[in-house]
């Protein structure tokens, strides 16, 4: 059964957040795609990827550009999965409506947006519905995550 958890992230943004946790992803051998609300959306992730530290590099690509299969990470606006990935970000208010064809899948939300944290409750409960585990993760004032 997928893993399904939930980022709350109420201390770093999630341009401090979503590199780390891609990071860690990678480091375990999966590949990844972050699913975002818009193409704007994903361009601004695409330019920040690229330039969130000086001393890392993080392989990544979008949707639009050549050969999607090939890169360890996608940044798409779609809910296909073209690279295969293990691993679904979603982020703002992108939905995903299966979950199964992943190891685990991860809802980002940010604290500042009441709407937001309502419409990650009830994902909460249609994924736990749905058989899926499911767990919570909160920033800390450090930005590290604790399973609450």
């Amino acid at each position: 059964m997928t893993e399904v958890f939930f980022y709350h992230l109420k201390e770093r943004p999630l341009e401090a957040a979503l590199p780390q946790l891609l990071e860690k992803c990678l480091e375990r051998g999966w590949r990844c795609v972050v699913q975002a609300s818009s193409p704007e959306r994903v361009d601004a992730l695409d330019q920040h990827l690229w330039t969130y530290d000086e001393a890392s590099f993080l392989p990544h690509g979008t949707d639009r550009q050549p050969d999607p299969h090939r890169q360890p990470v996608l940044l798409t606006d779609r809910d296909d999965n073209p690279n295969g990935a293990q691993v679904r970000f979603l982020v703002e208010d992108a939905v995903l409506d299966d979950a199964s064809a992943y190891v685990r899948v991860i809802h980002m939300f940010d604290d500042g947006d009441p709407a937001r944290i309502y419409r990650a409750r009830d994902s909460w409960r249609a994924a736990r519905a749905a058989g899926h585990e499911v767990a919570y993760w909160q920033q800390d004032s450090q930005g590290r995550w604790s399973r609450k």
